[in-house]
């Protein structure tokens, strides 16, 4: 069997009046991340690493924030047709590893959750998922609790 990996990531500014979703969880917390969907970096990144992967193109190409039907939609369900898409093209995901990159709120809490979540959209055992939540201890744009981003690899397996 052929395996490749991909590489994503994603960033989006913290904003008033949306909710946190991260890895398809609520998160309380009184900012969310603004985007054309629900803004889920987490599972923005996962999508572009195995659509990369799979040598499919990007989440762009896929789900262009200028059409309207994908305004406000929940990021796991395009997780959803991002795997259905891979295996129309022969291709399946047998492993992520992803890092969310916030310096709040405190991610650990939820971290099952979300591992959970993830490996439960993806198909996969939880034990095929990894997830992990950093700070930039104070730097940048992420040290000073404007956006959140996240960064995933995913390992995709051809399908005889």
């Amino acid at each position: 069997m052929t395996q490749r990996s991909g590489i994503g990531v994603d960033v989006h500014p913290l904003v008033e009046g949306r909710d946190l979703v991260l890895g398809g969880v609520d998160i309380p917390f009184e900012l969310g991340l603004a985007g054309h969907s629900d803004g889920d970096v987490l599972i923005h990144a996962v999508i572009d690493a195995m659509l990369g992967g799979a040598g499919l193109g990007d989440i762009g190409s896929h789900f262009p924030s200028e059409d309207p039907q994908y305004r406000g939609i929940a990021s796991v369900t395009l997780l959803g047709r991002t795997v259905e898409s891979l295996g129309l093209s022969r291709w399946r995901t047998i492993y992520v590893d992803a890092t969310i990159l916030a310096e709040r709120p405190i991610l650990r809490p939820f971290m099952g959750q979300i591992k959970a979540n993830l490996a439960a959209s993806l198909g996969l055992d939880p034990e095929a998922v990894n997830v992990k939540a950093t700070t930039t201890d104070g730097l940048g744009f992420i040290g000073r609790g404007e956006g959140i981003g996240g960064l995933a690899v995913a390992t995709v397996e051809q399908i005889a």
